[in-house]
């Protein structure tokens, strides 16, 4: 297994790489072995420091696939990229502790877990013995019911009691290589997003990193009246705030546009 340490002294861009039919932006679009390399190739051409790999839709409404799908929509994928790309970081973006026990086998750098353990029992022990980086994410629900109807007593405040929690649970085996997520549009209404945008800094209290996925989202759509398609410019503008606001990792659609971004910011710091 390849030891990495994320440099976070600035923030850094992951690049989104679906594997899925049905993700709400690009799904569909790499589903062979010439579309994962030239999509990888992009991603690290334009600067990206990351590769997030994904095999399981989590846009609003998705179902559940089976561990053999997902296993052979994402690994022969990641095998791929960790052979053609061997300095990259790759994370996988998986809720299954037997597929990121799989993946960092393969050569995986980050296990990205939207449901933060809850969806598997087994995780927070995986990951204290793989010892990878692990993203840990809010989400309300599930993806087929998430946007169902999200309620908070107070959105920021929850998901920091949450946070805590989850900490809690994978600090008890030991490990604390954790990233934040807030999870923007994981069982959130548009009025939830905006006041954690806003509130951002709130949740570097427990001194661990921050990522945000702002990348072509409804809470962009919704308020411009536009598509997914056409939600770049708004995908920069949130992103960056979210920079400004503290946010360590910009997970994108769009690299090229988010380094940019980050250099530019930078230099109003």
């Amino acid at each position: 297994m390849r030891k990495n340490i994320l440099n976070l002294r600035e923030p850094i861009v992951m690049g989104i790489l679906n594997l899925t039919p049905d993700s709400f932006y690009d799904g569909g679009s790499f589903n062979n072995e010439e579309q994962w390399i030239k999509r990888a190739e992009q991603i690290v051409n334009e600067g990206g420091d990351v590769i997030d790999l994904g095999a399981v839709s989590t846009r609003p409404g998705a179902k559940e696939i089976s561990v053999k799908e997902e296993e052979e929509r994402l690994l022969p994928a990641l095998e791929i990229i960790r052979k053609k790309f061997p300095d990259i970081l790759i994370s996988v973006d998986t809720y299954r502790a037997d597929i990121a026990r799989k993946a960092v086998n393969l050569g995986a750098d980050i296990i990205n877990d939207i449901s933060a353990g809850t969806m598997d029992a087994d995780m927070p022990k995986t990951i204290s013995e793989l010892k990878v980086p692990y993203i840990l994410m809010h989400m309300q629900g599930k993806p087929k019911n998430m946007q169902d109807s999200p309620l908070y007593n107070d959105v920021v405040d929850d998901i920091i009691n949450y946070f805590r929690n989850r900490i809690t649970v994978f600090n008890k085996f030991g490990f604390d290589d954790i990233i934040l997520d807030p999870g923007f549009g994981f069982g959130k209404t548009i009025s939830n997003n905006y006041h954690i945008l806003k509130k951002l800094r709130s949740f570097s209290t427990f001194g661990y990193p921050l990522l945000v996925g702002l990348s072509r989202k409804s809470m962009i759509t919704k308020v411009l009246h536009n598509k997914s398609k056409d939600a770049l410019n708004g995908t920069t503008v949130l992103n960056t705030v979210a920079i400004k606001n503290g946010a360590n990792i910009l997970r994108v659609h769009d690299v090229k546009e988010a380094v940019e971004t980050i250099a530019l910011v930078s230099l109003t710091e």
